[in-house]
């Protein structure tokens, strides 16, 4: 059974022929137990639907995407609300530009889509955290999704400014929103409070009145099912393609007798985690299964109601540090592509996928009128290389380099060591500890943090550098007197052979690979969870520098001043930078690293997310062309966390490239 906290890429169908049960005026959208359906407006209502995430697609592609899920034939949108998204910290709210949700549910009322809205707070989604903020766990003892008295007085707080904006929008109240969901597989969290759903329960209602239609969604098992319905909220559950349909409704019927049959999460396609192989399904598996579960539900639409969410129909890009992660057996961080195999590509494109789902929708229903919108148009940059800009003269423009590296193998780059830039990335200065903190006690909700301290002994011969169990989260990189000496990683390599003397400078760049969004584990602190020691003895008087990297290169850093040149082949953490401009136009494009390890790129100063090329299976970023200047120069910040190539050139794609490739060195010498 599928287990993913996410409409996906839901395809939701809703069948019956039913007697009307009120004035066809009445405005509203409500279960018929009788008939076991949905009804609209007192009417049978049959709909299909798609999941679409605004956080992962940028602003200026959201009327693109949503008209193409509706020329797809969907007649809605499923949505998730990702708290930590608006909440950024506590009280501090963001409602803005890409994370105005009330412009993307306005555009989808313009384009006549109706909305399954799933707010959380808790949401899966595989994004960070679930949805949580990290902040959260700055409370140390917070009981996340339970009745602890922290957590529920951060969740009212939030709900309270984000359900007044909802309510207007709802379908009864004139809007097009049929139908919120309250929490999310709560039934697959350990906990099992009862009292938590009653408390959400009673916040909705209040906040959304009692005509709106509110449910659950948990995997079939009984367990789940116990743990995650409640009284007053609709149950339904999710199950993958795989699954005994007859069994997995009949889960359903156990803990709801009468009403509409619905499946929350249909999924077709699966998620890709970093260093396993791409996820992909059949384009003709997909319309075989979807036609088979129509005709099912044809045949006994006076019955049930049939929905299916496919996993997704729009899945888009984790942008900056935006994904989260599973754990089975081990951390699993998510990519930063979305993709998801979903009938519409990352970058907005329909697939063979999305033509044969349109297919079979078109026997059950008619399409709306007009031909399907194109592609986004893609164009290959071709190679920029990162060099040194500061050798231009003054108020000139650099051109931009479209060449093969071969034609300028002694280009030269501008680089900084992140170690000798951290008056820029933490001008607050560091925090000193006996022993590290966690990114939480540090109030670091992303990104980075260098842990500083040096040998108390000398040390001649190889030492071990070691941590505790479990306490590497998610990857540190290791330098020693500024010179990188390996990787360490949660739950694989968390040792390192050093030498050195007493009084030598030992720092760790941690990163946050994003934290767990699904499961019992969701408090996933983040950093040094336990002290480092050499030879297992413990290391002490440590200082700690949270670093605000994106802060420095959205105020044009380190463009503006950089302090040394190279011509490649640098190992451990460092920025590059280049320019490259645009020949008059801006659009979508791919950005591959041939030869580098793994790092985050920045354009115009907008984080693009993760690549890990010697990982995979993702071999290129993603960059939407609204992100670029067209005919003006565009400035590329680049931090490499582990070593470049000797010609540290990028290649910008008009397509998409994924690889398994399990090369990663951990170690400098590797």
């Amino acid at each position: 059974a599928a287990r993913m906290g996410l409409p996906a890429l839901g395809l939701l169908l809703a069948a019956g022929l039913l007697h009307t049960q009120a004035s066809p005026s009445a405005r509203s959208f409500q279960l018929d137990y009788e008939h076991n359906c949905f009804l609209k407006d007192g009417a049978p209502f049959r709909y299909i639907s798609g999941s679409i995430h605004y956080a992962r697609v940028p602003r200026p592609a959201w009327r693109d995407r949503l008209l193409k899920m509706y020329m797809s034939g969907l007649s809605a949108v499923q949505v998730y609300i990702p708290w930590n998204y608006h909440e950024t910290l506590p009280g501090v709210y963001d409602f803005t530009g890409n994370r105005d949700v009330e412009a993307f549910l306005d555009l989808t009322a313009e384009l006549g889509l109706l909305v399954i809205l799933r707010p959380g707070p808790y949401i899966c989604a595989e994004w960070e955290m679930g949805g949580l903020p990290a902040w959260l766990l700055w409370k140390p003892d917070i009981i996340l999704r339970t009745s602890n008295p922290a957590y529920l007085a951060a969740v009212d707080s939030w709900l309270h400014v984000l359900l007044p904006k909802i309510k207007p929008r709802l379908y009864h109240q004139g809007g097009n929103i049929i139908s919120v969901q309250v929490e999310n597989e709560y039934g697959s969290y350990y906990a099992c409070d009862h009292g938590y759903l009653r408390h959400l329960l009673g916040s909705f209602r209040e906040l959304l009145g009692s005509e709106v239609l509110l449910f659950t969604t948990d995997s079939t098992g009984a367990r789940e099912l116990r743990c995650g319905t409640l009284q007053g909220l609709y149950a339904t559950v999710d199950f993958g393609p795989g699954s005994n349909v007859t069994e997995a409704f009949g889960a359903q019927r156990r803990v709801e007798p009468k009403g509409p049959l619905v499946n929350s999460e249909y999924y077709t396609g699966w998620l890709d985690y970093w260093g396993e192989a791409h996820a992909s399904t059949s384009a003709a598996w997909v319309a075989r299964g979807l036609e088979d579960m129509l005709e099912l539900g044809a045949s006994i639409n006076m019955q049930a109601l049939w929905v299916y969410h496919r996993y997704m129909f729009h899945g888009g890009t984790n942008f900056a540090y935006w994904s989260g992660a599973d754990y089975k057996g081990q951390y699993k961080p998510v990519t930063t592509s979305y993709d998801y195999d979903a009938p519409l590509s990352e970058a907005g494109d329909p697939t063979e996928k999305l033509f044969a789902i349109r297919t079979v929708i078109s026997k059950f229903q008619p399409l709306p009128a007009g031909p399907m919108p194109p592609a986004t148009p893609k164009y290959a940059y071709g190679w920029v290389a990162l060099r040194k800009v500061s050798a231009r003269p003054e108020g000139r423009t650099a051109p931009a380099w479209h060449c093969s590296p071969a034609q300028h193998p002694s280009l030269s780059l501008q680089y900084a060591d992140l170690l000798d830039v951290l008056d820029v990335l933490c001008p607050s200065g560091p925090i000193q500890s006996q022993f590290p903190l966690t990114f939480e006690a540090l109030k670091q909700v992303h990104g980075f943090v260098v842990y500083h301290t040096q040998l108390p002994w000398d040390v001649p011969d190889p030492a071990m550098l070691g941590a505790p169990p479990h306490s590497i989260c998610d990857r540190g990189y290791v330098m020693l007197q500024k010179e990188y000496q390996g990787t360490l990683e949660r739950d694989r390599q968390t040792t390192l052979h050093v030498t050195g003397r007493a009084g030598d400078s030992l720092d760790i760049l941690m990163e946050n690979m994003g934290r767990i969004s699904f499961g019992a584990n969701t408090s996933d602190f983040k950093g040094l969870l336990g002290n480092l020691s050499l030879n297992s003895r413990p290391l002490s008087n440590w200082l700690m520098y949270p670093l605000a990297i994106d802060t420095a290169v959205q105020q044009g850093w380190p463009h503006t001043a950089l302090p040394k040149s190279s011509s490649g082949g640098r190992v451990g953490p460092a920025f590059y930078t280049g320019t490259f401009e645009t020949p008059g136009i801006a659009w979508d494009t791919f950005v591959k690293f041939p030869g580098w390890s793994k790092g985050l790129l920045w354009i115009n100063g907008f984080n693009l997310g993760r690549y890990w090329s010697c990982r995979g299976p993702q071999q290129t970023l993603f960059v939407p062309g609204s992100v670029l200047h067209a005919g003006h120069t565009n400035n590329i910040t680049v931090l490499e966390l582990e070593g470049t190539p000797p010609t540290p050139v990028l290649l910008f794609l008009d397509q998409p490239l994924y690889n398994r490739t399990l090369g990663c060195s951990t170690t400098a010498t590797e």
